[in-house]
């Protein structure tokens, strides 16, 4: 979605700048507030960007950590945006099970997180 919105503002960008202003009727001409506002959006929008890749990058880094259902869980639902309930449908594992193991997964997480802070 991110990148569809910088390739419009892009393209709004080419359009405001090829405009002539001799053709427009009055005060419809090239506006450089438009012009700055839209550069400074798509500017906006490619570092938002940048640093979501970084993060969806870390996360794959850190999912690889974990082996077996752990890996599966965490895949399914950080990467491919499943709930637990259509994962331990996946799986064959009870919905209680796939909470349980994602409660612990997530709790790793965090003392992990807390242990990389206090460093």
């Amino acid at each position: 979605m991110l990148k569809w919105k910088i390739n419009k503002l892009e393209t709004d960008l080419r359009l405001e700048k090829l405009l002539n202003p001799e053709e427009l009727p009055e005060g419809k001409g090239i506006n450089d507030s438009t012009v700055l506002r839209l550069e400074d959006n798509i500017k906006q929008c490619a570092a938002y960007l940048e640093e979501k890749e970084r993060a969806i990058k870390s996360l794959v880094m850190l999912i690889d950590r974990f082996k077996g259902v752990d890996n599966k869980i965490l895949k399914m639902r950080y990467i491919d945006g499943m709930t637990l309930k259509d994962i331990s449908l996946e799986l064959g594992y009870s919905y209680s099970y796939i909470m349980s193991r994602h409660s612990r997964i997530v709790e790793v997480i965090k003392m992990i997180e807390d242990a990389l802070q206090e460093d």
